[in-house]
């Protein structure tokens, strides 16, 4: 299965931040969306950063409470490791475990066209699975 798969029935909105943001509206963000993490831009496009709920916990740990007010620009994560619409899942599945990410960008063209997380790549791999059954079975009973 290609990543153009799971944004063709995920969708391909991303919700973006600008960097100048505060860590408290970046916050509210998540909250609205119901999401992890929000990639960093200044035109829904370019991407300059990810950040994430960890992103935000670690730093709080770190600074205090003050990291609210901060910027979204210092705490992001960078580089982005990103993906292409043409690649395939089980590539992007082991990239996310061995680097340890949740989130990845889709590109095209250098521009932002979605984004997949780890609960993406999950449901396409149960999804895989329970297709793969459905034709044994099939096979099986004639």
């Amino acid at each position: 299965m290609r990543i153009s798969q799971i944004l063709r029935d995920k969708g391909s909105g991303v919700t973006t931040v600008r960097p100048e943001a505060t860590v408290q509206e970046l916050l509210a963000m998540l909250a609205e969306h119901n999401i992890g993490a929000v990639v960093v831009s200044e035109d829904g496009a370019a991407i300059l950063g990810i950040v994430s709920e960890r992103d935000v916990v670690r730093r709080l740990h770190q600074r205090g409470p003050g990291v609210l007010q901060e910027t979204v620009s210092t705490i992001m994560s960078t580089p982005v490791r990103t993906c292409e619409p043409e690649a395939e899942v089980e590539g992007l599945r082991k990239t996310m475990t061995e680097h340890r990410v949740r989130h990845l960008p889709v590109t095209s063209d250098g521009r932002l066209v979605g984004i997949v997380s780890i609960g993406d790549v999950v449901k396409s791999a149960i999804e895989e699975l329970e297709t793969e059954k459905a034709h044994l079975v099939g096979y099986l009973h004639g």
